[in-house]
């Protein structure tokens, strides 16, 4: 058992650390006064002109498509590497759902496109060329996605889609959706959910809500009417659509699960920094108790992270079933960071409340990664269920 990272993947770090602080950190101010002033508007944080300025750095710098097969123009890198890669790029507060293309869609499409959906969605997709979205979230169904009522019947050769998606992140700036619907109540989730790819622009699509919200988390509500859609914008198989769903969540987690491990390091290197630097009643914060176990306990919660994280990298890698342990490193990223950045804000005092440093904003941000992608309760359910059926896994 070797728990050192191979040599590629220390260079790879070293190579996204080294980006991080020289086209990330920079831009953080402009994206902390834009989140300030952006108000009940779904304004971008970052200027389009400036992020393709920085996306077009990070193609050069190997950054972008570590995921995407060889075969498809990308690196053709693990899960591990994405893992270590995604916690250097997180220690910044820009692009909170990373590089283009969209991770975890990239394996959904890759499993389930065919035909002629390779060449019209996957392609382009996978070069950067477009952006996805996944409509999922109903009004009455959220962690529950086997609770999904939005309706896709066949009528006269084709499939018409009525219903209502809510929290669609890029649902505005997407170029093609991946839609989940009911196509056999009966069946429900074991057999009567389909997903189908839908252009954006597509007759009977609209978008016309933003949901204001908390951090820098921007989704929409998207409606759809008499929506018509042929068998060729099926995507994978009529009424199979639970399973590569479950797929993609799981990878969403691992991978908010690094962000959580990225931004958590980011604040504890603050929280070092300062406990050295500032001075109280004639002492350094270095020397405080209570700063000390904020920063030993920090440091011990932000490393078992780190091992759950990279333990469950591997099983992705291994084609393992991940199901439970997705549940349990989410659960455990998301509370661990929370604790992190409160305590780091505690150590700043008034300068931790403000936006002159970037905590207050990381506080917000990383709160709805509790929420999003199933909640801290759901997931706790899933590995008691999962023990309480199977045992132990040693």
């Amino acid at each position: 058992m070797d728990f050192e990272l191979p040599e590629e993947l220390r260079l790879l770090r070293e190579a996204a650390a080294r980006f991080t602080t020289r086209e990330l950190f920079p831009h953080e101010p402009l994206v902390i006064r834009r989140e300030a002033e952006r108000g009940y508007t779904d304004m971008p944080l970052l200027p389009p002109e400036l992020e393709k300025e920085i996306l077009a750095k990070a193609r050069t710098a190997g950054l972008v498509g570590l995921e995407v097969p060889e075969g498809y123009g990308g690196a053709g890198a693990s899960m591990l590497a994405k893992c270590v890669v995604t916690e250097q790029l997180k220690h910044s507060i820009l692009f909170p759902f990373g590089f283009p293309p969209n991770f975890p869609d990239v394996f959904m499409l890759l499993e389930s496109c065919k035909g002629g959906q390779i060449d019209k969605y996957l392609k382009p997709f996978l070069r950067g060329e477009t952006q996805s979205c996944i409509a999922i979230t109903e009004p009455g169904a959220g962690a529950d996605a086997s609770a999904i009522q939005m309706r896709a019947q066949r009528q006269n050769g084709k499939w018409v889609l009525n219903g209502t998606k809510i929290f669609i992140t890029h649902a505005r700036y997407a170029d093609f959706m991946i839609v989940v619907t009911v196509t056999d109540p009966a069946k429900g989730a074991r057999g009567g959910m389909t997903t189908f790819l839908l252009d954006a622009k597509q007759r009977g699509i609209s978008v016309p809500s933003a949901y204001p919200m908390i951090g820098d988390y921007q989704p929409y509500e998207v409606r759809f009417d008499n929506v018509e859609a042929s068998d060729d914008q099926v995507l994978g198989e009529v009424g199979q659509a639970f399973v590569p769903l479950q797929g993609r969540l799981g990878l969403r987690r691992m991978e908010i699960a690094a962000t959580c491990v990225g931004l958590a390091s980011r604040c504890l290197k603050m929280m070092i920094e300062q406990a050295k630097l500032r001075k109280t009643f004639g002492a350094p914060l270095a020397e405080r108790q209570a700063v000390q176990w904020w920063i030993a306990d920090s440091y011990r919660e932000i490393e078992l992270t780190r091992l759950a994280l990279y333990k469950l990298a591997w099983d992705l890698d291994q084609k393992n079933d991940t199901r439970r342990d997705a549940s349990m490193v989410k659960v455990q990223a998301t509370e661990m960071v929370a604790a992190v950045v409160d305590r780091a804000m505690q150590l700043f005092g008034g300068m931790g409340m403000s936006k002159a440093l970037p905590l207050e904003f990381i506080s917000r941000v990383t709160r709805i990664y509790r929420i999003v992608e199933g909640p801290s309760e759901v997931h706790r359910w899933v590995v008691a269920r999962d023990l309480l059926k199977n045992g132990l896994p040693y």
